[in-house]
């Protein structure tokens, strides 16, 4: 029970790290903190907030697809089709997680389980996930990203570290 509840705790802990930096760029943008509703409708015209440093802006911008925008071709219903894809990805993580897990693969499952709940929060309030974190050489951008994808590249990357380390 105690290492299924630090699990959970890390889980949730990501999931609130999330959701705190959406919500204070929204109310930054829009002076409150919508609960639900259509991404545009929430906020039009995404748009640079602030140049940091010459490397990194705060960007405010609605990625209606899946990572870099993929999918974005399914219209209407990509929302729904990732809702659905990404509810039953993140339930079998789980069961899979506190069932067949090794100890090693814990943290890593709960990484990209807090990052995928964080995301999909997003999509069932707007139909659309906020990225803001706009990291450019010159003129050259990374897609903008959010705290959920980081834990879930970090969760990911631990995963293929501790897979390679432990076939050793």
């Amino acid at each position: 029970m105690k290492t299924f509840l630090k699990y959970i705790s890390i889980i949730f802990g990501i999931l609130l790290l999330d959701l705190i930096t959406k919500s204070i760029l929204l109310y930054l943008i829009t002076g409150g903190v919508p609960l639900a509703g259509n991404a545009w409708s929430v906020v039009k015209y995404p748009y640079i907030m602030s140049n940091v440093f010459d490397w990194f802006n705060i960007v405010f911008t609605w990625n209606p697809g899946t990572s870099f925008s993929l999918l974005r071709h399914l219209g209407e219903a990509a929302p729904w089709v990732i809702i659905a894809a990404t509810g039953v990805i993140i339930v079998l993580l789980f069961l899979y997680m506190f069932r067949r897990a090794s100890t090693y693969e814990k943290l890593p499952l709960a990484f990209i389980i807090g990052g995928a709940l964080g995301n999909l929060v997003d999509r069932i309030r707007f139909g659309a996930v906020i990225d803001f974190l706009d990291f450019h050489i010159g003129e050259w951008h990374w897609p903008a990203f959010n705290v959920a994808d980081i834990f879930i590249v970090i969760g990911v990357g631990l995963y293929i570290i501790n897979m390679i380390f432990r076939k050793k």
